[in-house]
């Protein structure tokens, strides 16, 4: 089962009510690498009329989100990192969606020409969806504050101090996440030849939607839409459901966060199945900025693993993801 911890003290300035949510939030990093948290701040929940306004960016007409494609979709456009991305059948993952940055709440000034992790976001005209600009820039700086609040309470209970994380996820590359899983059709189904996109269940076969992975970086917060399909693999290796719980939001870690901790937080398998039902979901995925160093903790050896900028690393893991796949090239010829 998935761990649920109530959060609302680590928003609490009173630092001894911080004891008992550290200790919960330590134990399901280190255990399930997976954790449903509630008692967030009201702007960190979106609930149902605060997702369909998120959402609001799939009513978008095929004209007018190809505007917002990667290049990799539509060579007219400029933006290789940021944007959409559409369905692509024939894959185990079968989702469409667009990819933020933080230039949605903190402008423009935190954009870099010549490195794509750090291009502007392409947006709709504010004439086609008013409001959205407004909203997705509150949702983002809310999950900076919840992310950042997460690290602290992680800091504290590896025993180092509380803001040790922070500089290096100030000006971050964290991606805010908006997607789209529609049922698989009964022919695109039987086009597959991947035997993997099926799988049983204790309530009999289903298909994927999203393909088994762990996610590449630090911590991710989701907020589900009600329909189930999210599982995570659990350390005996059978696939556990990660339940849509209203109020709540799921986290989970990446690759580099279970690195740097010297795997005392555990990045964690998950994938998602299909139900018949469309889903959406909003993933936050918090991230260090490119140049951040990642080195061995000052409580690990110093030669645990060699120190790495966290852009390098983010580049060459992103470019393995089916909508990214083929610009592995992109950042060498444009970057610094």
């Amino acid at each position: 089962m998935i761990p649920v911890v109530d959060v609302a003290a680590l928003f609490d300035a009173d630092p001894h009510a911080w004891a008992a949510p550290d200790r919960a939030l330590s134990a399901a990093a280190r255990d399930s690498g997976f954790v449903c948290i509630r008692g967030l701040p009201q702007e960190a929940v979106p609930g149902p009329a605060g997702r369909a306004r998120l959402l609001a960016v799939f009513g978008l007409d095929d004209v007018h989100k190809r505007r917002l494609y990667r290049r990799k979709f539509a060579p007219e456009n400029r933006n290789i990192y940021r944007g959409w991305f559409p369905l692509q059948p024939g894959n185990l993952t079968a989702k469409e969606g667009i990819d933020l940055g933080g230039d949605v709440a903190h402008g423009p000034g935190i954009s870099a020409p010549g490195d794509p992790l750090r291009e502007p976001s392409p947006l709709p005209e504010d004439e086609r969806l008013p409001g959205w600009r407004a909203a997705v820039a509150g949702y983002y700086r809310a999950m900076e504050r919840v992310a950042g609040v997460l690290m602290r309470s992680f800091a504290r209970s590896l025993g180092l101090r509380e803001d040790y994380f922070d500089e290096s996820f100030r000006g971050g590359l964290s991606t805010l996440r908006l997607i789209r899983y529609p049922p698989r059709e009964e022919a695109e189904l039987a086009a597959l030849t991947d035997p993997e996109v099926w799988v049983e269940t204790p309530a009999g076969r289903r298909y994927l939607v999203g393909a088994p992975h762990t996610d590449s970086g630090f911590v991710t917060l989701l907020a589900q839409d009600g329909v189930a399909g999210l599982q995570a693999r659990s350390r005996q290796g059978r696939w556990l459901d990660v339940p849509p719980l209203e109020g709540t939001l799921v986290v989970n870690f990446g690759q580099v966060l279970e690195q740097w901790s010297a795997g005392r937080i555990r990045a964690t398998e998950h994938r998602v199945l299909g139900s018949g039902l469309e889903r959406h979901s909003i993933p936050f995925f918090y991230e260090a900025r490119a140049e951040a160093a990642i080195a061995p903790l000052p409580i690990d050896p110093p030669e645990l693993f060699a120190p790495f900028e966290y852009g390098d690393f983010l580049w060459m893991r992103m470019t393995a993801f089916i909508e990214f796949r083929g610009l592995e090239a992109e950042r060498a010829r444009t970057s610094r």
